[in-house]
């Protein structure tokens, strides 16, 4: 046994602690002397304790992952011995490499706290074995309680540099992750659309799986970096550094899914596109992006999730409104003539005419009015439109222009351009 350089059986001389004192500095000069003898056997014991003790690191039969192991745990206690001989010793290096641990935790998929039980069992058994050495006087009692605090800070310090290797690696990852879906995004509603198997490579290297159909939501938020996102399922595709945003959920027609949407999306205007196949992410995006726009301009419900399924006809209305345009000029010129309190009920009037195949008593019903006064604005609209009125096909191009018409914000609805 290696003597303590003052005496073999005596106290060790303790340095006078400094207002900023460490543990280390009040250890006793020569314990590390007494104690390297002893490193082989409790580096071994450290092993076959976690090994037994925590299934992650139960490998026996992988040689290369053990010695990686043993390494850690020797590099450990060569870092604590080192820090005893001299309290101040460069912590740099043993820090680096902690850190590095870390990062082969991320890398390997598993959880840090598997590797922190790892680091609390082997402070445990170090303990163990140092009290075992004070009782058999290879050790002396009184170094035993600055021993135990120098070994639970240089425990805390390796669990720090490990959490900040940890983090950087999974905060790397998940940034290359998110850049790959992003980019996945983007294939999957180009126009025109991209090679299969370009699609599928890239699906595999952002851990998503390739689904039959897909739908495109688009969300209105905010573009400032603080704000609030929607919190969307790990299996749809979302990305929010552009506006719109843009969420893709694979097979959209699946259990639970419309629930999973609506969730996600609760309180924020969005609007999800038609279920297509995958090839076609780029039809159900140009829906969900026209659609939201009619949701901004009021034209469609605004404040919610606003499904294009349920608005095909609006949005068949408004996919060139240069159109609407032309055919309220062509047919809906003459109610301009028509003071505009009057016009607006004789346009309402002719809208409902036309829709309840007219029915006089229906458009009364519908606009809870007389019947009288709906054959009296009818008599007006006659005036206004001579014979065209009665033309079939001028009656369903009025139709559609009145419907636009109707639909517009009140301040949209100027004159036929």
């Amino acid at each position: 046994m290696c003597p303590i350089r003052s005496h073999p059986r005596a106290v060790p001389t303790q340095r006078a602690p400094q207002p900023a004192a460490t543990p280390f500095r009040v250890l006793a000069s020569g314990l590390d002397e007494l104690l390297r003898p002893h490193l082989p056997g409790i580096t071994e014991e450290i092993v076959r304790a976690i090994r037994t003790e925590i299934p992650e690191y139960a490998r026996p039969m992988n040689d290369t992952y053990m010695h990686v192991v043993h390494r850690g745990v020797e590099t450990a206690l060569q870092g604590f011995i080192a820090r005893i001989v001299q309290s101040d010793t460069d912590w740099e290096s043993v820090k680096a490499t902690y850190q590095r641990i870390g990062k082969g935790e991320a890398e390997e998929g598993r959880s840090l706290d598997s590797f922190q039980s790892a680091l609390r069992l082997g402070a445990r058994v170090t303990w163990r074995r140092v009290n075992a050495l004070v009782e058999a006087d290879s050790v002396p009692q009184p170094v035993l309680a600055a021993f135990g605090e120098a070994l639970l800070l240089h425990l805390d310090e390796m669990a720090a540099a490990t959490t900040a290797g940890y983090t950087e690696a999974r905060l790397h990852a998940a940034g290359e992750l998110q850049l790959r879906r992003s980019r996945l995004i983007d294939l999957l509603v180009a126009d025109p659309p991209v090679a299969a198997e370009a699609i599928g490579d890239l699906a595999h290297a952002a851990q998503w799986q390739l689904p039959r159909e897909i739908a495109v939501v688009v969300t209105d938020h905010a573009a400032t970096p603080e704000s609030v996102r929607p919190i969307v399922p790990r299996e749809f595709l979302a990305r929010f550094d552009e506006l719109p945003g843009r969420i893709v959920v694979p097979d959209p027609e699946g259990p639970g899914r419309a629930r999973a949407i609506a969730a996600a999306l609760q309180g924020m205007t969005a609007a999800v596109g038609p279920t297509v196949p995958l090839a076609e992410g780029a039809r159900s995006l140009r829906w969900a992006v026209d659609a939201l726009e009619l949701a901004r301009r009021g034209i469609l419900p605004h404040g919610g999730l606003v499904r294009c399924t349920d608005h095909l006809a609006t949005l068949l209305l408004f996919r060139d409104e240069s159109l609407i345009d032309a055919l309220s000029a062509r047919h809906l010129t003459p109610l301009e003539e028509v003071r505009p309190p009057q016009r607006e009920r004789l346009a309402e009037t002719l809208l409902c005419w036309l829709q309840s195949g007219h029915n006089a008593s229906e458009v009364a019903a519908r606009l809870a009015v007389h019947p009288q006064t709906v054959r009296y604005r009818l008599r007006q609209l006659d005036e206004v439109f001579g014979p065209r009125l009665h033309d079939p096909q001028v009656q369903f191009e009025m139709q559609l222009a009145l419907q636009a018409r109707s639909l517009r914000p009140e301040g949209e609805r100027g004159a036929p351009k």
